[in-house]
């Protein structure tokens, strides 16, 4: 697991529910956390013909840790959530502190909407790595899917305390903050995010949505006109600039 896979989590922002928002941004963070750095290049022809390379090395090294890990990944890719509990289930075995293979199950169990079961293993990952990004963002993401909002956003402070120079954070936070209508608290802590990361058009957008919400066009202008001028493409943001009139 690598910190700096968070700088995608934002790649897949849009304009549907948090919880959705959260959902798509659990999945980018995956996508490059299996350790397949061809994740964006693999077709679902391509991912089968790896599925079948590792399980053909399988049956010659069938207690292989790193063989039954890439066999995990890949059932991930493949969105075969059962294959890949299983075979993290095999590793966890030989070694119940595993982090790679309890943050993958974590992520297969929500999946299968066996949200406490997701939670148990993120909490593990945490209780043996602390400081890690994805898999708080994952408990997180996990709380809310079990309606315990109050618990995430616990969570989305905890990693703002460990992670307080990463803009990430503080966009999470203010992501949730948005969906429970704390509009002054999510705009503090998209500015903090902006501070950070002034070229990022989602955390300029999901700012200019508070605003528009708020009827404060003209902030929210002025938020759009910041953000070019740090280089945003202004066509970029041609569809806010036309609401704020």
């Amino acid at each position: 697991m690598e910190s700096s896979l968070t700088l995608y989590f934002y790649q897949y922002m849009n304009n549907k529910t948090l919880k959705q928002n959260f959902r798509q941004t659990i999945l980018a963070i995956f996508a490059f956390a299996t350790a397949i750095n061809a994740a964006n290049a693999q077709t679902m022809k391509q991912w089968r013909d790896s599925l079948n390379n590792v399980n053909k090395e399988l049956k010659l090294f069938p207690n292989s840790t790193k063989l039954l890990l890439s066999k995990a990944a890949v059932n991930l890719q493949l969105l075969e959530w059962s294959d890949a509990i299983e075979a993290c289930g095999q590793v966890l075995a030989k070694d119940k502190n595993n982090l790679s293979a309890l943050y993958y199950r974590a992520y297969a169990y929500n999946n299968l909407r066996r949200y406490s079961l997701a939670k148990n293993d993120y909490e593990r990952f945490l209780s043996m790595s602390p400081d890690n990004m994805e898999a708080r963002l994952g408990l997180a993401y996990t709380y809310m899917l079990m309606d315990r909002d109050a618990e995430a956003l616990d969570q989305l402070n905890n990693l703002i305390e460990l992670h307080p120079e990463n803009s990430v954070a503080y966009a999470a936070r203010a992501e949730l903050e948005k969906d429970m209508k704390m509009y002054d608290t999510a705009l503090f802590d998209f500015d903090e995010a902006l501070k950070r990361d002034p070229t990022n058009t989602d955390y300029t957008v999901s700012k200019v949505e508070i605003l528009i919400l708020q009827g404060r066009r003209k902030e929210a202008k002025k938020a759009l006109d910041t953000a070019v001028s740090h280089g945003v493409p202004r066509g970029l943001l041609i569809e806010w600039y036309t609401k704020c009139k």
